[in-house]
């Protein structure tokens, strides 16, 4: 059976999150070679590889018989309860533009269950870390969501898949139930920062109907531990290996899910 220390595994992960930024840095503005994945505009840079090596690296030294799962690289299965959930560049979109709207995030699974996540933007020096049943923290200091209580009076933020954006009650008819209606949403281009800008207040509520794993891993732990809810468009309990998101202040979670759904509109 593993012996894994909390405090080792919260050492490892914040040296390993701190890593992946170090290349961000390297990186960011200068020369880089840029190759597209399935679909427009679905970018890997060569910052990602340096970046996902860069974290490996740090992992592999303390667990080597960790279970790997990271964006570039794929998945390494182990026989090992933890699995690490790796996103070298989230907003790689906004990386390659020159854009400081990117961060790399890492969770960590222990039997199924996200029990540790970072997120950590470098070009604004803010680190988010959760650890299951202790709480979120901004910079270590303690993060909570909002209080609003209506969707109407809230500030959301979205994201859009790199395919399938005009299906039937897709991203951009829901987008359109609550711009139409004067509620402002806004489009980062990073799941994670956006997961984490609910936690600490700055969004009410954000909804986006295609992630992979390491876009909500940290991020989804994030909220929760801040005070917030996450679930799938059904109102189930989130896992992060299905692609639907809705993460709120839990004040405007239920209304927010019936205008997702189609059940509701908005009173101005």
């Amino acid at each position: 059976m593993e012996a894994v220390s909390s405090r080792m595994l919260r050492s490892t992960l914040i040296a390993a999150t701190r890593a992946g930024a170090e290349e961000i840095l390297r990186f960011f503005q200068r020369s880089f070679t840029v190759h597209n994945k399935e679909g427009i505009n679905n970018l890997v840079t060569e910052a990602d590889h340096a970046a996902e090596k860069a974290i490996l690296a740090v992992i592999r030294k303390e667990y080597p018989d960790h279970q790997i799962l990271a964006e570039e690289s794929g998945q390494l299965a182990q026989n090992s309860a933890y699995k690490w959930i790796i996103d070298p560049i989230d907003g790689t979109v906004n990386f390659a533009q020159g854009i400081p709207l990117n961060c790399v995030s890492i969770a960590i699974e222990h039997e199924g269950r996200i029990v540790m996540g970072a997120v950590y933007n470098p070009h604004m020096n803010e680190f988010f870390f959760a650890e299951k049943g202790q709480g979120a923290t901004l910079n270590d200091k303690p993060i909570r969501v909002s209080n609003k209580t209506e969707t109407i009076k809230s500030c959301l933020v979205t994201g859009f898949p790199y395919t399938y954006i005009n299906e039937p009650n897709g991203p951009l008819e829901v987008f359109e139930r609550f711009v139409r209606k004067g509620v402002p949403v806004r489009r980062l281009g990073s799941a994670a920062i956006d997961l984490c800008w609910v936690a600490c207040g700055r969004f009410d509520g954000f909804f986006e109907q295609k992630l992979e794993p390491w876009d909500s891993a940290a991020g989804y732990l994030i909220v929760e531990e801040a005070g917030g809810k996450v679930t799938d468009f059904t109102g189930q309990e989130f896992s992060v290996y299905q692609h639907k998101v809705l993460a709120t202040n839990g004040k405007i979670h239920d209304e927010m899910l019936q205008v997702i759904l189609g059940q509701k509109e908005l009173q101005l």
